[in-house]
């Protein structure tokens, strides 16, 4: 018999022994009685006068022992997918070597497909040099920057692994992380996270593994074209040259708007969808904390505090976005003459600042036309670029942005912005209904965390989101009218952040296997 137990509460100072002791005790069990144990699920509990841990453990077991009605029954766990894998008799092409792009890859390459990957940008390597040149003033490389290289755009992140995704391939993605270098507490924290600085070792390991397997990982090699004749794939063009491939997992990105002209023009089905556009706000890290924790702030076992914010207002949302504790805000643009930010933050979160998307939703009403969404969101990294000139920052005191006035000198907030910043007026590169929403949300954000707009700088603009096009696909997760193209991960609409990425790229991989 396999069991959990909810809510076993312990003090910042504990030991892991405790919390299983305690669980025995609530469910009326002993050590004798007990197989094998572990941690489910490990929060931080902050709704009262006190903060503390909050744990959810399991039990294995022996036959006889018999728990009270304080524990959960288990059920078994389901049998796998039945659904027959077959030997490919050809080696699948995968575009994009992002989350969705090589948990996809990994996955072929176990099972002995020797899977090809093209990827526009370069590897981790050439990616920190690329952005470390940009983020000292040198050139933007449009094909290896923030958005494109192995790993995608979440390497340059907080390494986020939350996700609303529900599936039993969720804790298989957490094991595979784990086994390429991940730390193991991924498994069981509420909020887990893996931090730029390790993710990008992750990723090695990962590449690493799929060429020794048998695959392969081309770097600096770009789509260019697709031959599709009678709804069906048949070629894909990268640099110049075409590769034949009866099936192709597209795993792009949510970036990669010169593809999604491509596609367009090719014929492959689009839909506009919603995005959201909006500012990176930047508080001290241990304004955060004293907001969050009070006296027990800077306790060594609850690391650097976040948050989730969110206003429903009568017509649009604003909302917290990608919070990023004791990080910075990185330059993510990846066309010329566009200013774009996102937030990262390494494994530790010991940086001095935290910041946040706050951003509003923007949906098909807002743009024309399938591609209208990307033509939207360069609008406003040009217009943003224009407000600061080159790329640096255009920034604003928070209470100044409320009032609509420009700002002349820094609260105690310095942004960490790595071209520098220019102050300018912030609603001069937003949609006028996007700035009245984050002017509405962020007063009422006052309400929930004292001093949100007092201490507080904003630098813009956030437009990287998500995607604004979705890629439709039918049951087998092909394209509606194209048999063998596989659209799957952030870049196809199909999920949002590195865990759901990885999902799908399991499940398309698996779909490939599978495929009649």
């Amino acid at each position: 018999m396999k069991i959990k137990v909810d809510n076993v509460f312990a003090p910042l100072s504990h030991s892991v022994d405790e919390v299983y002791r305690d669980a025995m005790r609530l469910c009326g069990i002993t050590a004798r009685d007990v197989a094998e144990q572990g941690i489910y699920r490990r929060s931080v509990d902050a709704r009262r006068d006190t903060v503390r841990f909050n744990y959810c453990v399991f039990f294995v077991l022996h036959g006889g022992a018999k728990p009270n009605n304080r524990a959960v029954v288990l059920a078994e766990e389901p049998p796998e997918d039945t659904a027959v894998e077959k030997e490919l008799p050809y080696r699948p092409i995968i575009i994009g070597a992002g989350p969705s792009g090589l948990f996809a890859g990994y996955y072929l390459a176990l099972r002995g497909c020797r899977p090809i990957l093209f990827e526009r940008g370069g590897n981790i390597e050439k990616r920190v040099r690329a952005t470390s040149a940009f983020f000292s003033g040198g050139a933007l490389d449009t094909e290896c920057n923030i958005q494109f290289g192995e790993g995608g755009a979440g390497t340059f992140s907080d390494g986020k692994l939350t996700t609303r995704v529900n599936d039993k391939l969720c804790g298989k993605v957490l094991d595979i992380f784990i086994r390429h270098g991940a730390p193991g507490d991924i498994r069981y924290l509420a909020k887990p996270h893996i931090g730029t600085d390790l993710l990008r070792g992750v990723i090695e390991n990962m590449r690493n593994s799929i060429t020794a397997l048998g695959g392969e990982i081309h770097f600096d090699s770009r789509l260019e074209g697709l031959k599709i004749k009678n709804g069906r794939l048949y070629s894909a063009t990268v640099n110049g040259a075409e590769h034949d491939c009866p099936a192709l997992l597209l795993a792009i990105g949510h970036s990669a708007r010169d593809t999604y002209q491509m596609l367009f023009d090719s014929g492959v089905p689009m839909a506009a969808k919603p995005f959201a556009v909006g500012l990176r706000i930047e508080h001290l890290q241990a304004d955060i904390d004293a907001a969050q924790y009070g006296k027990f702030a800077g306790h060594p076992a609850l690391g650097a505090a976040d948050y989730r914010l969110a206003y429903n207002g009568a017509e649009r949302k604003c909302f917290s976005f990608c919070m990023c504790p004791g990080g910075s805000v990185v330059a993510a643009a990846s066309e010329e003459r566009g200013v774009a930010v996102n937030g990262m933050s390494g494994h530790a979160r010991n940086g001095t600042n935290a910041n946040s998307a706050l951003v509003v939703n923007v949906t098909e009403r807002d743009f024309h036309g399938v591609l209208g969404g990307i033509a939207f969101q360069r609008r406003y990294e040009r217009a943003a670029y224009r407000l600061a000139e080159r790329y640096l920052a255009p920034a604003q005191l928070t209470r100044d942005f409320l009032e609509n006035k420009k700002s002349t000198r820094l609260g105690g907030v310095t942004p960490t912005y790595p071209l520098g910043y220019r102050f300018a007026e912030l609603h001069g590169c937003l949609p006028e209904f996007v700035a009245t929403a984050l002017c509405d949300g962020i007063r009422y954000f006052d309400r929930k965390i004292n001093g949100f707009s007092a201490r507080s700088v904003l630098t813009g603009v956030e437009t990287r989101t998500s995607a604004p096009v979705r890629i439709p696909r039918g049951e087998t997760m092909e394209s509606v009218n194209v048999k063998g193209l596989y659209p799957v991960g952030e870049g196809a609409g199909y999920a949002g952040g590195i865990m759901s990425s990885a999902v799908d790229g399991v499940k398309a991989a698996q779909a490939l296997l599978c495929r009649r």
